[in-house]
């Protein structure tokens, strides 16, 4: 894209109390206290991408406002970032400005949608990106401050502040900071990023619109078959945007149930072929209205025995490996048919994907 214009210098009292309190009375946080971004500090970030500082990477609504290199390093420092951390964020910005993200929609919408940020490669290691133990929780810098940077980038780029660009009637505890890395080691399938199209050496960001993670505990199944129709029952629910409009919805697995199925002959493939036939919801089980609604929409018959699907085909289910030891796994309801994953690889000035941060210094 084009070059924007350089951020704003603002010159305040030198007391961390005194920032923090303009930068809350001016909605520029997510309601935490920030890291001040000084210029040394915005500076040492600026350093770990080979990228001009005024490149526009992407134009965010609502406000429509310039995501460029500077601006996005900003909001990173802010966020607690640390400078190593920036390319990883660059290419999660560039992969929601994609527009089968739909950034637009998830922006104003009433529904409790935030950009989950998947991480994979080798700069998931590099960076210590959480993939086991708790990666949905805290406890993980890189995680918890990649993901913060994400909102206040659509908050004070994008403009999407609560109540006014940001319509979420009760939003979701993961819009605050929302990132984590697959568990290769762990994974017994091909990787997501492989899995779409990408060399296992280069690091790569997928976004899902999505909710926060809903658990789904099986600790008595021993057998594949037996943990895919819990699975399928939890993500066959009624109350979910994959239900109304169908869309791209996200299964995390965690590592002993994706060794429990590996076990058994099960692939990726015949999980989301399983997950696509099993997990649907019965119309005689929902009220006239919503029933009446969802039949004509979808084009099926009205009748208490018609299943509803929660996707258009097997390849639209996402499927990873995520977390520790233990019979839990989850699924990330999404924002139905109005938005897609999206990946990008991290990149140098010219293009050329490539495996670590450490690669892009300038």
């Amino acid at each position: 894209m084009a070059d924007g214009a350089a951020a704003r210098t603002l010159r305040v009292e030198d007391s961390y109390r005194a920032i923090n309190e303009l930068y809350q009375e001016r909605g520029w946080t997510d309601g935490l206290p920030i890291v001040p971004p000084t210029e040394d500090l915005v500076e040492e970030l600026l350093g770990w991408t080979d990228r001009d500082r005024q490149e526009v990477v992407a134009v965010l609504p609502p406000r429509q406002g310039e995501a460029t290199v500077e601006r996005i390093a900003i909001n990173a420092a802010m966020a607690g970032c640390r400078p190593e951390f920036l390319p990883v964020v660059i290419a999660a910005v560039e992969a929601i400005a994609d527009p089968a993200f739909n950034i637009d929609s998830i922006q104003a919408t009433t529904h409790p949608v935030a950009p989950l940020v998947v991480v994979n490669g080798p700069v998931a290691r590099e960076l210590s990106i959480n993939a086991g133990y708790n990666a949905f929780g805290q406890g993980f810098r890189a995680n918890a401050t990649i993901g913060r940077a994400m909102r206040l980038i659509l908050m004070n780029i994008g403009g999407g502040l609560p109540g006014r660009g940001d319509r979420a009637t009760q939003g979701n505890p993961a819009k605050i900071a929302y990132c984590v890395a697959e568990n290769e080691e762990q994974n017994p399938w091909e990787p997501l990023h492989v899995e779409r199209g990408f060399a296992p050496d280069t690091s790569t960001v997928t976004v899902f619109g999505c909710e926060g993670p809903h658990n789904i505990q099986d600790h008595y199944s021993t057998t594949g078959i037996g943990i895919l129709h819990l699975i399928a029952g939890a993500m066959g629910e009624a109350g979910s945007n994959n239900l109304l409009g169908r869309g791209w919805p996200l299964l995390s697995l965690g590592p002993e149930h994706a060794a429990t199925l590996a076990r058994d002959g099960f692939s990726k493939r015949t999980v989301k072929q399983f997950l696509f036939e099993q997990a649907r919801f019965p119309l005689g089980r929902l009220g006239p209205e919503y029933r009446a609604f969802l039949a004509h929409r979808n084009g099926l018959p009205d009748r208490d025995d018609t299943m509803v699907p929660i996707a258009d085909a097997p390849e639209a289910i996402s499927v990873i490996v995520v977390g520790g030891a233990g019979k839990h796994s989850s699924w990330q309801p999404t924002f139905g048919d109005q938005t897609r994953p999206v990946t990008r690889a991290l990149c140098r000035r010219d293009g050329t994907p490539v495996a670590r941060v450490a690669d892009l210094r300038e």
